[in-house]
């Protein structure tokens, strides 16, 4: 690729930064014409790539099919292939914009759409994606980014919510090492928060790694505390993530593995899925969203089966709605006047490199007007209501709690951003965040890895954690309240079952050990063993340590557990 070429993409880029019409030169077309050009970057190879190309189509040729819709104008679309690359996405952003395009689809990844953002802003062209999911692609930031799908940010609030419901507090993140994955995992650390909940540890994986990086991140993350995983990754690494985690045998009893939508989505358009395949993601519980079904998407999902054998999933819906929901903005934009203008920008002819063809591109005089109609359209759709906020959001977050048994899934709940998780769908739920509660949640039972319907503990003891030491005194006297089994030499006693029966109730490992503080001839002295505490020979003590002034001063007390001050913990 000449050099100039990419250094005239980066000129375009700053160069474009708050320019306007003014000295520009204008073409201009009819009110209403016979064609529109939009277009589509998409990668054709991918498992929503493939499935979103076909319901572009079939929105295409519906729209253009329905005369009520556009008044005899068409919709001609343009395919582009990203193949995994954000600079072919970037000139294929260019390409399209040489055609007078009023619009682009796509792309699928968050990772490109930051980069095609910048050309769609400075062209003013209206960018739809029903993928980029990335919660910091933000309308400020990129006005005219419009997402036709729910941001990450809900599905992350829906994650944390399971996360409180089964009371863990600490969860490890593993995810891509990318714009997508990071900002992701961003928001499901403050969503955690929000709940009293953590990220322990973070586990990136990067977008070039084998089999062999994965399992060195896997083999770090099985040496940790918590036995929460939350997976947020694109399909194939997904795959490979879980074929990785099964020679590791991190996919057996006590284990919990949370997937964001990348994993029903492989369940959705490719299954049957092998054997192989379907066996690694036994008990994982992932997100759908939410579609209510209707007589719209019973009649598509007829219609789906004659044109692909691929299985239908949601973001064929979003895509499908993403089309109709263009063609009714155009239809406003053309109602309220607007037309096909589009301005040349001098200053381009000023860069060098006759072969660069820039000055064929071209700014969309109209693309505010359009931008706006966008964002003012209320329709039904496959997908339910669609209609945005004053924050440019699709109203309604909602997803479909869902559970792999078997050879498919198994939903046990739905979740959405005004009742939080329940068994009933969101419409038939009358509650508003004011009355959202966590008494209020429910989910149907689950299937675990390990094919168990007991809940995981969700923690183990870390292989390299250390260990609390705790004293206990050696008292030859009282031994009821605490002594030693003079066969194994074992602790028992009041205070070691209320100590242990308190920890097994915590939600997160906690390590310990006893420690004998005495000889066993003679009580040994409680004011010298609770100065030990402080001084960091131990890390507390369990005992009949009465409550005195002088012991307050160095180390913190439990509740007494009878009238003379004992207690169980200093």
């Amino acid at each position: 690729m000449p050099k100039n070429l990419v250094w005239a993409l980066l000129v375009l880029v700053v160069n474009f930064d708050g320019c306007s019409t003014e000295g520009m030169n204008n073409i201009t077309n009819s009110t209403r014409p016979d064609v529109v050009n939009i277009a589509s970057i998409l990668t054709f190879d991918s498992i929503i790539g493939k499935v979103a190309k076909i319901a572009l189509q079939a929105a295409i040729e519906d729209v253009n099919a329905d005369p009520t819709i556009l008044k005899g104008t068409k919709l001609n679309i343009t395919l582009h292939d990203s193949k995994y690359n954000g600079f072919l996405s970037m000139m294929a952003a260019l390409q399209v914009m040489e055609t007078e395009a009023v619009a682009l689809i796509g792309p699928q990844s968050s990772v490109l759409a930051h980069v095609i953002c910048h050309v769609a802003n400075e062209l003013q062209v209206p960018l739809l994606s029903f993928t980029a999911t990335d919660p910091a692609l933000s309308s400020l930031q990129y006005p005219f980014f419009v997402r036709t799908t729910h941001s990450d940010l809900y599905q992350m609030a829906a994650i944390a919510d399971i996360v409180r419901y089964y009371e863990w507090r600490h969860v490890i993140a593993i995810y891509m090492d990318d714009d997508h994955g990071r900002n992701g995992i961003i928001s499901l650390g403050d969503q955690l928060a929000a709940r009293g909940c953590k990220i322990s540890h973070k586990a990136p994986i990067t977008p070039q790694a084998t089999k062999t990086d994965i399992s060195d991140v896997l083999v770090q993350v099985a040496l940790m505390e918590s036995r929460v995983l939350v997976v947020h990754t694109y399909a194939n690494y997904g795959l490979d993530i879980l074929e990785v985690a099964k020679s590791l045998q991190m996919l057996d009893n006590g284990y919990v593995w949370i997937a964001t939508n990348w994993l029903s989505t492989v369940i959705d358009i490719s299954s049957p899925l092998p054997f192989n395949t379907i066996d690694v993601m036994q008990g994982f519980i992932t997100l759908r969203s939410y579609t209510k079904e209707s007589d719209l998407t019973r009649k598509f999902a007829s219609e789906w089966r004659n044109l692909t054998t691929f299985g239908l999933s949601t973001y064929c819906l979003y895509a499908y709605d993403t089309v109709w929901l263009l063609a009714r903005a155009l239809d406003a934009y053309f109602d309220q006047g607007g037309n096909m203008s589009f301005s040349k920008d001098i200053r381009l002819n000023e860069l060098k490199g006759e072969m660069l063809n820039l000055d064929y591109l071209s700014i969309f005089n109209g693309g505010n007007l359009l931008l706006q109609d966008i964002l003012k359209v209320k329709m039904e759709g496959l997908t339910g209501v669609f209609e945005y906020t004053s924050d440019k959001d699709l109203v309604f977050p909602e997803y479909e709690v869902l559970n792999v048994i078997g050879t498919s899934v198994r939903k046990i709940g739905y979740w959405s951003n005004f009742s939080g998780l329940s068994t009933l769908p969101p419409e038939t739920v009358n509650m508003t965040p004011a009355h959202q509660s966590s008494s209020s949640e429910a989910l149907q039972t689950v299937i675990w890895p390990g094919n168990t319907v007991q809940k995981p503990r969700g923690w183990v003891f870390p292989e390299n954690g250390r260990q609390l030491v705790i004293g206990v005194p050696h008292r030859v006297s009282y031994t009821e309240f605490v002594g030693q089994s003079e066969d194994t030499n074992a602790f028992k006693g009041y205070c070691i079952d209320v100590f242990t029966s308190a920890v097994n109730l915590l939600p997160y490992a906690v390590p310990y050990k006893f420690e004998s503080y005495g000889d066993g001839v003679k009580n040994p002295n409680n004011t010298r063993l609770v100065r030990l505490i402080k001084a960091g020979v131990y890390d507390a003590a369990v005992g009949d340590i009465a409550i005195t002034t002088n012991r307050t001063r160095v180390a913190d007390f439990s509740q007494p557990f009878i009238e003379s001050g004992l207690v169980v913990v200093a």
